[in-house]
């Protein structure tokens, strides 16, 4: 039986995960609906971009979904690396095409990286390099 000690510190890591996961989640979620929505920042934002609003509504609808998987324990995990894929794109975008900072994405990605991390035993299992090498 577990001591009340060790109990209380898997309640405050429990926690900590936890607040990491929505301050996480109300940035995407926030930016995900204001680009579904098309308001003018975003619209002008992804026609500087130059590739189409269709992907204004992909990139929305994906941080929608991932701030919401952010907050379902056991989809957190996945949630956080899809999400770290969205904001990698975001950062080189912003350095690349926009020509603007990418401090938010990258702290943003940090963010999604600690919780991939954290949740990293909720991740599927992929096969191991071993079972991937070609033998003649």
């Amino acid at each position: 039986m577990k001591n009340h000690n060790e109990t209380g510190v898997r309640r405050l890591r429990l926690a900590a995960v936890g607040l990491v996961q929505v301050l996480l989640a109300v940035p995407m979620g926030a930016g995900g609906v204001q680009k579904l929505l098309g308001t003018d920042a975003m619209v002008d934002m992804f026609a500087d971009i130059g590739a189409g609003q269709w992907l204004r509504v992909v990139v929305g609808a994906l941080e929608i979904v991932g701030a919401v998987g952010l907050l379902v324990p056991r989809l957190s995990g996945v949630a956080a690396l899809g999400l770290a894929g969205v904001l990698a794109g975001a950062a080189v975008t912003n350095v690349a095409v926009l020509d603007v900072s990418p401090a938010l994405p990258l702290g943003l990605l940090a963010l999604a990286l600690l919780v991939v991390w954290i949740r990293r035993d909720q991740l599927p299992a992929t096969p191991s390099l071993d079972r991937l090498r070609i033998t003649s």
